[in-house]
């Protein structure tokens, strides 16, 4: 398969983006149960530091966030590619512009979680394991 994705920054999604992005999440087993619709997603979009998506025409075929304060350092979450998209080089594209865009904004440190074993991934992309650093995590119920 040969495709050129265009990569677009997110502010105001339509509804039909809405849809596809909760799509994506349901996708990936995130955000399930009674949150998870499409007000979710606007949610996500609206209070992320830049909110990235990968298309192919109309098709939402991935998509990337980062979070941050705008000031001091940014984190990288929620990066998937739809299924029947991936090793194209589609997620590097989304780390890429999402790297782009925080480096135009001054941002310098940039931190990530490399879940089931795709760190791989984000080793080839310039991120390395943080030394003496352990991932932690709270879940409220």
């Amino acid at each position: 398969m040969n495709i050129m994705p265009d990569f677009t920054f997110l502010d105001n999604p339509t509804p039909g983006q809405l849809r596809q992005i909760t799509a994506l999440y349901h996708a990936e087993g995130w955000f399930s149960g009674k949150r998870a619709g499409d007000d979710l997603a606007a949610g996500i979009i609206a209070g992320s530091h830049c909110f990235v998506i990968a298309t192919a025409g109309s098709e939402i075929i991935g998509m990337g966030r980062s979070i941050s304060d705008g000031i001091s350092d940014a984190y990288v979450q929620d990066v998937t590619v739809k299924n029947v998209y991936r090793k194209l080089g589609i997620g590097s594209g989304i780390i890429n512009a999402l790297i782009a865009r925080l480096e135009a904004d001054r941002l310098k440190w940039i931190g990530l979680v490399a879940e089931r074993e795709s760190y791989k991934f984000y080793e080839r992309l310039g991120f390395k394991k943080m030394p003496n650093s352990t991932p932690m995590l709270k879940i409220i119920l």
